[in-house]
């Protein structure tokens, strides 16, 4: 709490969040723009959801030289990652260096957390209150709040009774969780519970995983970055730099120009042996159409069930691990260290919860719907996130006449440019639904809407205008071409994907993120802003969107590749 600041009346920016989107938000407001900001903060320091995510394992997907800021090249020069895949501790790190960097902390303020934001259509301000009943008013309203940041805590029956410690891997305690010798459940098999279960069965008396969706991993093979590379990554930022802002996810490489059938049997198999052992996301660069094209994709998720079955020494065990329902990658893809060799560990069995049901929690454990009561001691929730609008959504946002922003969405998250939605004049967020968001190695999309926004508002007070929000039916039409983008490729097909929402009982099932790809999101933003921000009204003049503003998404820049 020592950067705890005085409250200021009034603000030109109110930025909600103190992680990568936030922190970036204000240095471009405040020493760029000269504007007064500030951030209001949930948690006691920086760092959004890597502050929260430290359980065991926790550590990026994307790699460490592509998990940076690239708007200063000398922060570039001056910070030297230390693996490929970088861990929690080090990412805070590295974002607590930057916050250092560009004197951030001073206008962040902690331990803050939002509860209501009140749009004044008659003094054209948000109105911004705390859970502590501080307010604030801002002409423009920022939420930086992150799309992985509202921990999903499963609504099952009895949980108040469990004797024992649960925990969730999105609010892990600072001070950790002993596992030692203990009797430990883990529910969910994602990114999260991947990274987590290998870690946790080190020291567990016994590990019992609950699985509802088997999942594919390819290995991290995460290592010390050698010298060499460190090297390369300082001589080369300007190149590395145009790819990511070049590729449809922002990942550090290219993707293969060539089909899954353009080449033989043997050599396709070759090529998935070679990216295999490469390890990490950039398996999914093998070939082009495997977002796109299902019996290609047969090809990857028939490789990856194999080596499933190799690793795994038990049958059932490995058939278990193997049935899996979607197409490869139509869910996030995650990448592992020791995950599939964890189930060779005597301490460690698997629980298919999609044949036998989590029925409820007692105070000794977990009952399945065959009437088993696994007697536990601790119980792991890596079950994820209400992704992308759940952290947005608790922030009890009123635009104009009153409605609020939970209403304006009940049938689903409705934006345009994943940057503003109608009714809601001078709030942008971050990041939002209907952007590439979380398709994409998130530095990327986050450098891109910062400075779009920053871009927007100097654009405003440059030319005298008060306000702006989108046409309700150029949102309409947003929303109409990320259905689009998303049905041209086999994202959908994944029934119980956080993309759509079905992570979350009762929430509107609705692709979110936009899947046509980062490098033509760009395109389509700067040349809206290029045409004076059409689709947008600016102080009561209708920009003049129309229905063919957006290309549609081909396979060759679809995301998951």
């Amino acid at each position: 709490m020592s950067d705890q600041v005085a409250a200021t009346p009034h603000l030109d920016a109110l930025i909600i969040g103190a992680g990568f989107s936030g922190m970036y938000q204000l240095h471009c407001l405040r020493d760029r723009l000269g504007l007064s900001a500030r951030v209001l903060e949930a948690a006691d320091g920086v760092g959004g959801t890597w502050y929260w995510n430290r359980y065991p394992g926790a550590r990026c997907d994307s790699e460490s030289h592509s998990y940076s800021y690239y708007f200063s090249d000398e922060l570039l020069e001056e910070w030297e990652w230390s693996e490929r895949y970088p861990g929690q501790a080090e990412i805070m790190r590295y974002l607590n260096h930057v916050a250092d960097k560009f004197d951030l902390k001073r206008d962040i303020q902690l331990g803050t957390r939002v509860s209501a934001a009140r749009y004044d259509e008659a003094a054209n301000l948000w109105h911004v209150e705390t859970e502590s009943g501080a307010g604030y008013s801002a002409t423009y309203l920022i939420t930086a709040v992150g799309c992985l940041s509202s921990a999903n805590v499963p609504d099952i029956p009895g949980l108040d009774s469990f004797a024992g410690q649960w925990v969730h891997t999105g609010q892990w305690p600072h001070e950790g969780v002993d596992f030692t010798r203990k009797r430990v459940g883990q529910v969910g098999t994602g990114s999260t519970g991947i990274q987590a279960a290998p870690v946790i069965a080190e020291t567990a008396g016994h590990l019992t995983v609950f699985q509802r969706t088997a999942n594919y991993s390819v290995p991290a093979r995460n290592a010390p970055l050698t010298e060499e590379f460190k090297r390369w990554c300082h001589e080369e930022h300007d190149e590395i730099r145009a790819v990511l802002q070049d590729t449809p996810n922002g990942h550090p490489f290219r993707i293969a120009d060539r089909k899954v059938f353009d080449v033989s049997a043997s050599e396709r198999q070759e090529i998935y042996e070679k990216a295999w052992e490469k390890g990490g996301l950039q398996f999914r660069a093998s070939f082009q159409d495997l977002l796109a094209d299902k019996a290609a994709n047969d090809t990857a998720a028939e490789f990856l069930k194999g080596k499933i079955r190799e690793v795994i020494k038990d049958p059932e065990t490995a058939a278990m691990l193997a049935d899996i329902d979607h197409p490869y990658a139509a869910k996030r893809p995650p990448i592992d260290t020791g995950y599939f060799e964890a189930f060779n560990r005597d301490n460690v069995s698997l629980v298919d919860v999609r044949k036998n049901p989590i029925e409820r929690i007692t105070p000794k454990g977990i009952v399945t719907a065959d009437g088993v009561e696994h007697e536990l001691d601790v119980i792991v929730f890596a079950t994820g996130f209400d992704a992308m609008t759940g952290a947005l959504l608790k922030l009890g946002v009123t635009g104009r006449d009153g409605q609020s922003l939970a209403d304006a969405w009940y049938a689903g998250p409705v934006t345009y440019l994943g940057l503003q939605s109608a009714g809601f004049p001078n709030m942008f967020t971050i990041t939002g639904p209907g952007s590439p968001s979380v398709l994409c190695n998130m530095p990327v999309p986050i450098e891109q809407h910062v400075e779009w926004i920053t871009d927007c508002i100097a654009h405003m007070r440059a030319n005298g205008i008060a306000r702006i929000e989108p046409e309700a039916e150029a949102a309409d039409r947003w929303v109409a071409h990320v259905n689009e983008a998303a049905n041209a490729t086999l994202l959908p097909l994944a029934k119980h994907s956080w993309y759509l929402g079905a992570n979350v009982p009762g929430k509107p099932r609705v692709f979110m993120p936009y899947a046509g790809g980062m490098k033509r999101y760009r395109d389509i933003c700067d040349d809206i802003a290029a045409k004076g921000y059409e689709g947008f009204v600016l102080d009561g003049a209708a920009g003049d969107a129309t229905a063919g503003d957006f290309a549609a998404a081909d396979s060759a820049d679809s995301p998951g590749i």
